[in-house]
């Protein structure tokens, strides 16, 4: 297991943008493929995006296109880029870890690790 913190959520209008952070503390993600997913009131949580250790990715057909997954080089920290935003896109946003790290996952089950979430409120 691994402690992730979540950050970079906030207030944004509609077609605007906002860049997501997850690390943990400093310690390598490395191991892990990384997974972001989100919770809009009264729905259940949703897959966003993941990426594996080598960097193959993977969208939810509601954000392709608008929502890029990244890992910086040393493997400490993953963003999720978010252009284009609309109003169905508010919600409080996870980050998640799986062990399996050549897994690219839509399995919220599979990720055994989560932060505590950032809320993304995007206004019409």
């Amino acid at each position: 297991q691994v402690q992730l913190v979540e950050s970079g959520g906030g207030l944004v209008q509609a077609g605007g943008s906002l860049r997501l952070s997850c690390g943990a503390s400093g310690r390598t993600l490395s191991p892990y493929a990384m997974g972001w997913f989100r919770q809009a009131p009264g729905k259940e949580r949703e897959f966003v995006a993941a990426i594996n250790w080598s960097g193959g990715t993977y969208y939810a057909d509601s954000v392709k296109g608008r929502f890029t997954i990244s890992r910086d080089n040393a493997k400490i920290t993953v963003y999720l880029q978010m252009n284009s935003l609309k109003p169905e896109d508010t919600a409080v946003y996870y980050c998640a870890a799986d062990q399996l790290r050549h897994r690219l996952s839509h399995n919220a089950a599979d990720f055994g690790s989560w932060g505590q979430g950032t809320q993304v409120t995007v206004s019409s």
